[in-house]
């Protein structure tokens, strides 16, 4: 007879990995749409939200590049142009790219609320924080520094530039695991706000957490989002939860300010001997506006 075994880990939660604009700051990730609308406005190819918007998360040259295969972008480049956008243009619209990001970045740099608080729970519970980003090392550090002015200092902070590849690739969460130190993936939570960040988690072997409104999915700043009537965010929100759910989160959340909920799910999971590729437990909402777990 043939025996098979499974090895559980049952331990609590040691690290959640966050991504940065949208789920711990800059509500809606306005700062990146801003630059790549700016920059292909200046090329006489002015692109839409939702064009910005489609391949956010990933690193920013190849957003860049994405947005240019777009069929529709791909023939006004041409037009404009005269020829179809080559290597050569990707590389220069990059480097116009990098000062409009920046310069977005500063003015979008506000935390998204409920960050600290949320922060203080994790740091209760023995919880250490990382951090990564589709920005390049010089647009990670300038959020990073405004961000320690308000008392967010993750212990790991990993840019899309400081791996091989970029999401949707895992690299950029488990070197934020190694540098953390902590003892089994299954014991890491990755939160954030776009798909390629979910699917980054999943392929670390992560616990999964999307982020609905106040990121990516949304793309609304925080005054659009509460000028909303609740039939409106009612249905905004079910939008975001259906991609969140399609591409595989573990929990769907409002906001950073609901995350401790998630840990206590995900922790009720672990004791259960249950894993992330456990099959049927993807797609679990959290409730907005509940008290944090004691």
């Amino acid at each position: 007879m043939t025996y098979a075994y499974q090895r559980y880990y049952r331990g609590m939660v040691e690290a959640v990995i966050c991504d940065w604009a949208g789920t711990t700051y800059d509500f809606g990730s306005m700062a990146p749409i801003k630059a790549f609308q700016k920059l292909f406005a200046g090329e006489g190819v002015p692109i839409t939200l939702a064009e910005a918007r489609e391949p956010m998360g990933t690193e920013k040259r190849e957003h860049i590049t994405r947005i240019l295969n777009m069929p529709r972008v791909a023939q006004a480049w041409q037009v404009k142009h005269g020829l179809p956008a080559t290597e050569q243009d990707i590389d220069r619209l990059y480097q116009a790219f990098l000062p409009m990001q920046i310069a977005a970045i500063k003015t979008c740099a506000q935390p998204i609320p409920g960050l600290m608080d949320t922060v203080a729970w994790l740091d209760e519970r023995g919880i250490q924080i990382g951090a990564n980003s589709g920005y390049n090392r010089e647009m990670l550090d300038t959020l990073a520094a405004i961000a320690a002015e308000h008392g967010f200092c993750p212990v790991s902070n990993v840019c899309a530039t400081d791996v091989k590849r970029g999401r949707p690739y895992p690299h950029m969460s488990l070197k934020n695991a190694l540098e953390i130190g902590i003892s089994d993936v299954r014991a890491c939570i990755k939160i954030d706000d776009t798909i390629p960040g979910i699917e980054e988690g999943l392929a670390a072997g992560m616990w999964t957490v999307g982020v609905a409104v106040s990121g990516n999915e949304t793309g609304k700043t925080q005054a659009e989002w509460s000028a909303l009537n609740e039939t409106e965010q009612n249905q905004v929100r079910a939008r975001a939860n259906r991609r969140f759910r399609h591409g595989g989160a573990h929990i769907i959340i409002d906001s950073i300010a609901d995350l401790p909920h998630a840990v206590v799910q995900v922790e009720q999971w672990l004791a259960q001997g249950y894993g992330p590729e456990t099959p049927g437990l993807a797609g679990v909402t959290i409730a907005p506006g509940e008290a944090l777990p004691q």
